[in-house]
């Protein structure tokens, strides 16, 4: 096992249980050979703090997993951090119109850069660190134990591939054994809260359907009836299926992908068939494929009674986090200018390095830039299976707001 002194000043955060330690904060490193393994994390004094796994090709070379000293590392540590973690999910398995939620989230589960999400009978993983993707065959045989699942199928988040040197592929298991069935499977099939969804195996982003957004799709519910909704990065339409199940009058939805649009058609025309939501829905849903950021500025003005705007992340370090934060608030801005008055707008982000309080203020700085008034109706967050640790705030990486617009 690795002994990592860090600098004097620099254990506080890691005393305070926050889990990732940059190269920044390291003294000196000692013990085994190679470049990973498990590793105990002291304080300049030498007094314990912390143990985790250490990877110097990681750009955060030590991602502390256990704060007692009792504790042994190893496969058999993983094993129980993937039990205890499906385990604090099961109510989820019980419920009777949703079958679609997360199953590990990560650091928030002690598991870093392990996400799981359960898509009826199916797992998708998601690897967005080398831990994860070195512990991929351990964490898979455990979710199989516990969860039985049909297939589980691993994928590499791109966005973090050439961040953490690790190649981008996709595994799958059957039996919690790698495999090389199941390349020509059905879409995974499930339900949210009624309404029926598809996740087209091996392709998508990351995981292929988004289910932190499932609390805020049935949110935005209450504001749909009547009104004709834009649903602006509407990805497959999640959101446009829960407004048109509320009775919107018309959705507009806008993505950058073709094959996504295609796709949110066609679960229109399910959950038709299915009857989750009313006849001739598809006759109200018209979609365009264009980059959203820009297609924006030209939308009709009071024209949309409900604007959803859900973008990709846009921080995803701190350094980044200026840059994003203007176009969050361009973003929102020119929503604001086009939404009637007393108009909805549920704005959200997805990225980590934004703080909700930044969010907040930059929403501020939109509406007076768009000389308009804003009242806050509802604070969103991802569902109660995407945690939030209190030692570890990124985990709040989720954030949204859905506000009125007044004139």
């Amino acid at each position: 096992m690795f002994r990592i002194t860090l600098k004097e000043g620099k254990d506080k955060a890691p005393r305070r249980r926050h889990p990732w330690v940059f190269s920044g904060a390291i003294e000196r490193i000692e013990g085994e050979e190679g470049g990973n393994g498990w590793a105990e994390a002291v304080s300049a004094d030498g007094s314990f703090i912390a143990y985790g796994w250490y990877d110097v090709k990681s750009h955060i070379p030590l991602r502390l997993m256990s704060w007692e000293k009792s504790d042994e590392m190893g496969e058999m540590f993983i094993r129980k951090l993937v039990h205890s973690s499906i385990r604090r999910r099961m109510e989820f398995f019980s419920l009777p119109d949703t079958t679609a939620f997360r199953l590990i989230h990560g650091e928030a589960d002690f598991l870093p850069g392990v996400a799981a999400d359960a898509y009826g009978t199916e797992v998708r993983i998601i690897i967005s660190s080398r831990f994860a993707d070195r512990f991929l065959s351990v964490i898979a045989s455990e979710i199989d134990t516990l969860f039985h699942p049909s297939i589980i199928e691993a994928v590499t988040d791109r966005q973090f591939s050439s961040l953490e040197a690790i190649p981008e592929r996709i595994v799958r298991y059957i039996g919690g054994k790698e495999t090389t069935e199941g390349l020509d499977r059905m879409n995974a099939r499930f339900i949210e809260r009624g309404i029926w969804f598809e996740a087209v195996p091996g392709r998508g982003q990351k995981s292929g359907f988004y289910c932190d957004q499932r609390v805020n799709r049935s949110a935005i519910e209450r504001y749909a009836a009547g009104k004709a909704v834009l649903d602006l990065f509407s990805y497959t339409g999640g959101f446009t299926l829960h407004a048109l199940k509320a009775g919107a009058l018309s959705v507009d939805a806008v993505d950058s992908s073709e094959a996504a649009l295609r796709h949110l058609l066609y679960q229109v025309h399910l959950n038709e068939e299915k009857g989750s939501i009313p006849l001739f829905s598809r006759e109200k849903v018209s979609t365009e494929q264009a980059n959203a950021f820009d297609w924006i500025r030209n939308a009709p003005e009071g024209k949309y009674g409900l604007m959803i705007l859900d973008p990709p992340k846009l921080a995803r370090t701190k350094g980044t986090l200026e840059s994003a934060m203007k176009a969050y608030k361009d973003l929102n801005r020119v929503a604001m200018t086009k939404a009637p008055d007393n108009g909805i707008i549920a704005t959200f982000s997805c990225s980590g390095a934004m703080s909700r309080e930044d969010f907040r203020m930059m929403l501020g700085w939109a509406a007076s830039d768009a000389h308009c008034d804003v009242q806050i109706l509802e604070t969103l967050s991802a569902g109660p299976d995407h945690p939030i640790r209190l030692s570890f705030p990124e985990s709040e990486y989720l954030k949204g707001f859905i506000i009125r617009v007044m004139r």
